[in-house]
């Protein structure tokens, strides 16, 4: 008596070798973005020391001398990650200074500088770190002078207008800077109040010490020197 067994239609006939499943290879160029992308995301949440090579490698799923074949280890990686972050908040700040009212120019920097914080977390967090590398391609200090470099010429105008003296604009711009800075530094963690607000304020603190300016300020304490 013949027994009839039923077949799956869909599974492998015994005499056809298992299928092998094909992994698409990641072109050079797309294995140095996955690496960045890995390597951004770490120092960010460990900070340069706290990340290895191992772990970048283990994450993109490759060996360690991938990662030295594109950037020649952690300290070339993070390199590329700082000047990255850096152009693209430099770009930020420059393209966002369109208006022609030197307030709304204010605003508008304090905007730029908010909206990077908020829309690239990861990148401020590791710029706001001092660079462990003497050859790296920039501090956040450095930057910061870059980007007081480009607010510099609004206070230029400003102070020859009111007959002050335009030498000095590049302090004020750095004070100026530095301020939304550090008041992103904290608001990175809080974000509170909104960012509109903290715009707001900042521009409010600027603006109206800057417009209540002496000519030649004074000290009042005891200390002259």
């Amino acid at each position: 008596m013949m027994v009839a067994v039923a077949t799956d239609s869909s599974s492998t006939p015994s005499n056809d070798k298992p299928r092998r499943v094909r992994r698409t290879r990641m072109t050079g160029a797309e294995r140095r973005q996955q690496l960045l992308e890995i390597g951004r995301t770490l120092f960010a949440a460990k900070g340069f020391e706290g990340t290895s090579v191992e772990e970048i490698a283990a994450r993109a799923g490759v060996s360690k001398p991938v990662v030295y074949e594109h950037f020649g280890g952690k300290e070339g990686l993070y390199a590329v990650v700082v000047d990255r972050e850096m152009r693209r908040l430099l770009d930020m700040v420059t393209g966002s200074l369109t208006a022609g009212h030197p307030r709304e120019l204010c605003e508008q920097a304090a905007f730029a500088l908010l909206d990077y914080i908020e829309e690239y977390t990861d990148g401020f967090r590791i710029l706001v770190r001092d660079s462990p590398i003497p050859q790296s391609t920039g501090s956040f200090a450095s930057l910061i002078s870059d980007i007081a470099t480009q607010v510099e010429y609004i206070l230029v105008r400003e102070f020859k207008s009111r007959g002050f003296d335009p030498k000095l604009a590049p302090l004020y711009a750095q004070a100026l800077v530095g301020m939304v800075a550090l008041t992103g530094q904290w608001w990175l963690d809080v974000r509170r109040p909104k960012k509109a607000e903290v715009a707001a304020h900042l521009v409010n603190l600027a603006w109206y010490g800057l417009d209540g300016l002496e000519p030649k300020p004074r000290l009042i304490g005891h200390r002259k020197s």
